[in-house]
């Protein structure tokens, strides 16, 4: 339960409780915890944060599957003004990443604005009233300004494979691991090699008896050299003044070097970590048709590159085996592939990622005249105003919303900027005497335009792959197609010119 006790501020017209603030923020994970310390900060108290969980945390409380940890360091996967000099590991597991944020929400009281175990069912934006009305499994609330921090990585994607309900034994999502299931000496088959199987499957195979790990498409996988953070090191950065900050500043910009060989001048260099990564993959397994198997027939970068030390060893284990010849049902007591192989096995685990370019199926929400995001997205394709704001759909704003995922550097990184747009927007409606505020179609339409000149020549387009970065039309409605300080300066100012902007007073003179 959320410290902080809310009086109803009305009753609504169905009897409802209704709660009134100026600012709702849904999730509160990295970017709902972002957003609600900005807005503290810019001195924006009548907010709250809405939580269908009973703790902090988003992906990172949610995510508990054996080996779970970050593939971005741990110095620039937190916040620039919540620095933690006290980081274990160079890439911490998901432990310490989740006390980092429970510390960071204890330090700055945020239980205080949270409402947990509320979960969103809708919102409906009234342009008479310049209010939204966003439902949920308890209260409704009524805001100003909605801003979703759900982000991407919550709905976990499980294929619809003929048969899956049929299996009599335990069956789960990563993202969703039953801990009381015990893998001991059982036969496990893993449907899926995405970025959170590379991470359990090690962890789980010297416990099983058999493992079956069912890869439909190879990922690029690179050594991740995760080490402990001690000696020297660790003495510059937690006791040496402006040490944390000069690491976390070094990581940065390594991490950006990288962008220039997914879209930059250096992307021939790709070719040469594509040869040696093939190279090792080669003399680390003991078989040569498995080995040829782990090798993917893309461009490095075309899909998430996975880091990690661990994953390739694990087939020279007896009780391993890849297959990849496709899953064509599963019965009551195993697996059939497509080659008509049958497989008996006693627990089935899904590592196949999450719904990301279709996530805002699961939103259900209602803008000007009764357009609903997830049809306008469906028709019109998922495009966003600098990846945060949508026509038509007035003082609602998305963080980590459409293109502003990162492959090379931390998404924690585009939040802060994002968080700081809004607040200066804010500002700015203030100034004007705004009561709604949304990006001028033209506008909208022209910065997608060259977002997807810029994304089709990176290698997630040209890298010949199909990925969860891709919509159904195609089109790369993930990635930010370039370097993150590009999108810094994007966002350094709000450019009025690029909205629409309407007063109380302007509404009130149409609506008569």
């Amino acid at each position: 339960m959320s410290t902080l006790d809310i009086t109803p501020d009305t009753t609504g017209p169905s009897g409802t409780d209704v709660v009134r603030k100026d600012i709702i923020i849904i999730g509160s994970g990295f970017a709902g915890m972002g957003m609600a310390m900005k807005l503290r900060e810019a001195g924006r108290t009548d907010f709250l944060v809405l939580e269908k969980a009973d703790d902090v945390g988003g992906t990172w409380r949610d995510n508990t599957y054996p080996g779970a940890e970050c593939d971005i360091q741990s110095h620039m996967y937190s916040f620039s003004y919540e620095l933690n000099p006290e980081w274990s590991r160079e890439y911490s597991a998901q432990p310490e990443i989740h006390a980092y944020m429970r510390d960071v929400a204890a330090k700055h009281r945020l239980h205080e604005v949270i409402h947990f175990g509320t979960e969103m069912t809708g919102a409906t934006w009234d342009g008479d009233r310049q209010v939204w009305t966003i439902t949920t499994t308890g209260r409704t609330y009524e805001a100003r300004v909605l801003v979703s921090g759900i982000g991407g990585l919550h709905i976990p994607n499980i294929p619809d494979i003929k048969g899956a309900e049929s299996f009599t034994g335990p069956r789960f999502h990563s993202a969703q691991w039953d801990h009381d299931v015990d893998l001991t000496g059982k036969r496990v088959a893993v449907i899926g090699t995405g970025a959170s199987a590379i991470q359990f499957i090690p962890q789980i195979a010297p416990v099983v008896g058999q493992l079956d790990v069912h890869q439909r498409t190879a990922p690029w996988v690179v050594p991740k050299a995760n080490h402990e953070i001690t000696g020297a090191k660790k003495t510059i950065v937690s006791k040496v003044p402006g040490g944390t900050r000069l690491y976390r500043n070094s990581r940065y910009w390594m991490n950006e070097a990288q962008q220039l060989a997914f879209t930059g001048p250096l992307q021939n260099v790709s070719k040469v970590m594509e040869k040696k990564v093939s190279s090792y993959i080669r003399r680390t397994v003991n078989d040569p048709a498995t080995a040829e198997k782990l090798i993917p027939d893309y461009r490095l970068g075309c899909k998430r590159v996975l880091k990690t030390d661990n994953y390739v060893p694990v087939y020279n284990r007896d009780n391993v085996d890849l297959i990849d010849t496709g899953v064509a049902e599963i019965t009551p007591t195993g697996i059939r592939t497509k080659d008509g192989d049958f497989r008996e096995v006693d627990v089935i685990i899904y590592g196949t990622g999450f719904h990301v370019t279709d996530a805002f199926q699961w939103v259900h929400v209602t803008g000007e005249g009764g357009r609903d995001l997830s049809k306008t997205f469906d028709e019109h394709g998922i495009e966003t105003y600098l990846g945060i704001s949508v026509s038509h759909f007035p003082n609602f704003f998305l963080l980590l919303g459409p293109n502003t995922a990162l492959g090379h550097n931390s998404v924690v990184f585009m939040i802060e900027q994002q968080t700081k747009w809004i607040v200066s927007l804010l500002d700015e409606m203030d100034r004007r005497g705004a009561g709604a505020v949304q990006p001028a179609p033209d506008v909208q339409q022209q910065f997608n335009e060259e977002l997807q000149e810029k994304v089709s020549k990176g290698v997630w387009s040209q890298g010949g792959c199909t990925s969860w970065y891709l919509d159904s039309q195609g089109k790369n409605r993930t990635i930010w197609p370039g370097f993150t300080f590009r999108y810094w300066w994007k966002l350094r100012e709000v450019r009025a010119q690029d909205l629409i902007w309407e007063t109380a007073a302007q509404r009130q003179k149409t609506a008569a």
